[in-house]
């Protein structure tokens, strides 16, 4: 009896040494790769507008920004990740203020109209939709920045970057947008104390 209630009683803290010692439990809850540390906008970047206006990369802090990586043609992926990037800056309601959405375009060729146009930014676009800011730049300035995940290239993701310039979270190739939504959230809510809606 005596060997039972000493069994009974040391089992719990067994128990716990063998979880932290051999299971290991993972404490992350985020579905999407946080990136540590987060890499800051290199300030050399050679960024311009679809006029060929050159533009600071300083200019782009200030607001959170989800990225998405494409060529101006912009095939069905970059479609998808465009279309997803308007649903969840949409989906932040109060909070999308906060947010700007940035195509970065690694080639010299031009978007086409009706892409520029479903985004916000054509011209003389009446988008119901917060317009999207799209500047271009070279593939191997965007590759100093942003990375893909082990396999997957530059296009494959959609990247979230803080109000000073630093990526610090990279969504799944195949995103749950819910799930994304909430890791966004979490850092939203986390950054309400020095961060504010507009540059």
């Amino acid at each position: 009896m005596m060997l039972l209630v000493v069994l009974v009683c040391a089992a719990p803290v067994v128990a716990s040494y063998l979880m932290y010692f051999v299971v290991r439990p993972d404490g992350r809850t985020n579905y999407s790769d946080l990136i540590s540390p987060p890499r800051p906008l290199p300030a050399a970047m050679a960024l311009s507008d679809l006029q060929g206006r050159r533009v600071a990369p300083e200019a782009l802090q200030g607001q959170w920004l989800l990225v998405v990586v494409a060529a101006a043609a912009c095939d069905p992926r970059c479609e998808r990740h465009l279309w997803l990037q308007r649903q969840l800056h949409e989906s932040f309601g109060r909070d999308k203020g906060r947010i700007d959405k940035l195509w970065l375009i690694h080639d010299a060729d031009m978007p086409r109209p009706q892409t520029l146009t479903a985004i916000g930014a054509g011209s003389g676009a009446g988008s119901a939709f917060a317009p999207a800011t799209v500047l271009r730049t070279t593939r191997d300035a965007i590759a100093r920045w942003l990375q893909p995940s082990s396999g997957r290239a530059l296009e494959d993701h959609l990247y979230l970057v803080d109000p000073l310039g630093h990526w610090m979270l990279r969504a799944p190739a195949e995103l749950d947008p819910a799930k994304l939504k909430r890791d966004i959230d979490k850092l939203l809510r986390a950054s309400t104390g020095w961060d504010h809606a507009g540059r």
